[in-house]
This record gives C-alpha cells, structure tokens and sequence, in this order.
C-alpha cells in the first residue's frame, strides 16, 4: 500500500479509538487507572515525536527556517488553548465529575467543538507525517493513538455530565472519529500545504501532551503515573533505534 492509503486507513484505526473510548465509558466496562496508564504513557510519547521528530521535520521542510517553523508550531499550540480554555472555561482529560459546571448544555457543546479541532488536527497530524516519510508518519500515528482512547471517554463523560443520554454521549466520541478522519483526508488533498500542517500539528501535540494530560497524570498520588511518562519517551528512543533506517 501507498503512503495515502496507509495514513487514511491508520486515520480510520485514531478515530475508531476515539469510539472505543466512548463505549468503554457508556458501558461502564473500564478500570480507570488504565485511562491514566495510557494517558502517562501516550503524554511521553508525544511530547518526545512532536519535539525530536516533528518540530525538526518542519524546519527542514522550511529549508532551515526555523524562524516561520517555530511560529506555526506556537500559532497550533495556542489554537488549541483558545478552544479548550478560553471558549469552554472548564476542560480536562478523563471522567468529568463537575456535573454542576456542565448544567448549561452550550457548555458541553463548546467542549465538544474544541476537541473536534483538536481530533481534526491529529488527522492533519497522521496524514503529514506520512507525506514527510513512513517513519514519520508511524510514529505519529502512534503518538495520536495513546491518547484517542481517554479523549473519546473525555468527550463521553463530558456529555453525560452535561444530562445528555448515553447514545448522544457515545455520538460525540463519534464525532470526534469524523474530525480525525476528516483531517487525513483534508491533507491527503492538499499535499503541498504540509510545511503548514506538520508544525501546526506538532504545536497541537505538544499542547495536548503537556498542558492537557500531564497535569492529570500529576494528580495520581505515588511516582508510578509520573514515571510511565518517562517510559512513553523511552518508547520512541527504543523504536528509533530498533527500526529507524536512514535512506
């Protein structure tokens, strides 16, 4: 298979994640310290593919410039906290237990709408990767999903919490299947636009790992959570070694 069918079908298995994390929740079939093992786990990981992985494959893709690379990069990180913090106000991966602050359904619906973006450019993010080398894209794919799992649960509780009914919950993770896939597909027609979408998605990687998950993986009382983020990291210096080959 080609580079574009990969990253489509690898985008259908994000989004499919996404759904998963939904039903775990509505079914109540989950062992929440899991969620976190996966949230710790997949906040290394990213942090370490959005930092040593993607942030250099956008400057070189800019020639060097890593001025214009490094102002994509912050504008990806800053539209993702302009959605999840300044448009919704009350925002955090896992269970949502405030159900007082989701009274307003218009809350609920702005959660959802940020998330959407974000799902969208972790599709950006998948099919970029691939445009840039098969390396690459794998170990974004990875990276995105370790965590589309606690974000389709997220989005779930999130609705639940707001009075939803547990189909409509589950159709939000569903929703956020739709924008992942959305985002392959929107760079699989758009190739050329890649010196854009690569460091806007590694802004937004960056953002989700370290201002969303790890403060939730900081919670945890003990060292366990905060270390399975150092093992996330080690996770890509382990693959890079084991499977990376220079051509």
């Amino acid at each position: 298979m080609n580079a574009t069918t990969v990253s489509i079908l690898l985008g259908i298995t994000a989004g499919a994640a996404n759904t998963i994390g939904g039903a775990l929740l509505i079914h109540r079939e989950w062992e929440q310290r899991y969620l976190k093992y996966f949230m710790a786990l997949g906040a290394g990981f990213m942090l370490a593919t959005a930092i040593t992985e993607m942030v250099p494959a956008s400057v070189s893709i800019e020639g060097g410039n890593g001025g214009r690379a490094g102002f994509l990069v912050l504008l990806g990180y800053l539209i993702i906290h302009f959605f999840e913090h300044v448009i919704s106000g009350h925002f955090h991966f896992g269970e949502e237990t405030h159900k007082d602050e989701f009274v307003d359904h218009h809350k609920s619906t702005t959660v959802l709408m940020g998330l959407v973006i974000h799902a969208f450019f972790d599709g950006i993010a998948i099919a970029s990767g691939f445009i840039v080398s098969n390396w690459l894209g794998w170990m974004v794919f990875i990276a995105i999903f370790l965590h589309k799992v606690p974000e389709g649960f997220t989005i779930s509780s999130v609705m639940l919490a707001s009075g939803r009914s547990a189909l409509k919950s589950f159709a939000a993770s569903v929703v956020l299947a739709i924008g992942t896939v959305a985002g392959v597909l929107t760079m699989v027609m758009i190739r050329q636009g890649v010196a854009v979408g690569l460091p806007i998605s590694a802004g937004v990687t960056i953002y989700v790992a370290a201002s969303d998950i790890v403060p939730e993986v900081n919670r945890e009382k003990g060292i366990r959570m905060p270390l399975l983020l150092f093992v996330g990291v080690a996770m890509l210096f382990v693959l890079d070694l084991l499977f990376h080959v220079e051509v």
